[in-house]
């Protein structure tokens, strides 16, 4: 049986220091010389009243449905010419809200497309992408005339944007096949 000195130690120091669990005050009560086990300090600490704040899987299960993501990728052509592409997904279901295509990417373009993708009443309430110079004066207005909340991610950060996988996915299985088969066809063509 601990005594009730104890018992009211350990209530004081966890109530002192919220912070702390069980293994930290009974290291600070053996610092101390009081003999006790770790399990005994958990049983007298006092219980927290306030649930613990949310973790990742609650805060993505509340707000995800609020974020999307957009990303502007570069698609070499067999003409060597350059294509933009332009993807918005939805956090949510992770779903592709708009997939756009340009060789001329301008901001009033990609607020176009946003406008198109998500539409006035159903815009996101916050919106993830990257630094590119495309995104202009024109296009930021167009987010915040809308009620989205802009964040960009850090400068040199694409791991910040959660569908760079799905970019480069897109990349390899899509364009190098579609690319390939321009050739074959162009070949075929000559012959």
């Amino acid at each position: 049986m601990v005594p009730l000195e104890i018992r009211q130690l350990i209530r004081e120091m966890s109530l002192a220091n919220p912070l702390w669990g069980a293994p930290r005050i009974h290291g600070e009560l053996l610092k101390l010389g009081i003999e006790i086990g770790q399990t005994s300090a958990a049983k007298y600490m006092a219980r927290r009243r306030a649930p613990p704040s949310q973790g990742w899987r609650a805060y993505l299960r509340n707000y995800a449905y609020g974020i999307a993501v957009m990303d502007l990728f570069v698609v070499p052509t067999t003409s060597f010419r350059l294509l933009y592409g332009l993807l918005i997904m939805g956090h949510g279901r992770r779903q592709i809200l708009w997939f756009g295509v340009t060789a001329h990417p301008t901001a009033e373009w990609i607020a176009n497309q946003l406008t198109e993708a998500c539409g006035w009443e159903q815009a996101p309430r916050y919106l993830i992408r990257d630094r590119e110079r495309a995104y202009g004066e024109i296009f930021i207005r167009r987010v915040r005339s809308i009620g989205i909340r802009d964040r960009p991610t850090s400068p040199c950060s694409p791991w910040q944007n959660a569908y760079e996988r799905l970019i480069g996915s897109i990349r390899r299985e899509c364009v190098d096949h579609i690319a390939a088969n321009a050739i074959c066809v162009t070949c075929c063509s000559r012959t």
